[in-house]
């Protein structure tokens, strides 16, 4: 099966929701994942949601437990948590097996060229 090349945003997207996490803490884990190099705004970030969603790639995690410490029914406040379904997870290893392809052709040549 031929995968799609992802975009930056998309990999650590996908890759941040190995475990369920909210919009922030995926926002929050990409930049912590990239050593501050990629960072999403907040238009990015539920733009690629949206696709991913639409693609199957993530689903919104099952809502938890009101007996939970930091769910507050009178607030409203409980953050939509995602995460990587089986398909994402699919895509994402294609991703990986392509990066790769991609150093190790670039090191190939590269390799003891002078500049």
């Amino acid at each position: 099966m031929a995968y799609p090349a992802l975009t930056e945003a998309v990999y650590y997207i996908l890759l941040s929701l190995m475990e369920p996490m909210h919009g922030y803490g995926i926002m929050q884990n990409v930049e912590q994942l990239s050593n501050g190099r990629v960072k999403l705004a907040a238009g990015t970030l539920y733009g690629a949601i949206n696709t991913l969603l639409e693609k199957g790639w993530i689903v919104a995690a099952p809502e938890k437990d009101f007996s939970e410490k930091n769910f507050s029914p009178d607030k409203g406040s409980r953050k939509k948590e995602y995460q990587i379904t089986k398909q994402g997870k699919e895509i994402l290893r294609g991703e990986i097996k392509r990066l790769q392809e991609l150093l190790e052709n670039g090191t190939q040549i590269l390799k003891g060229q002078e500049d």
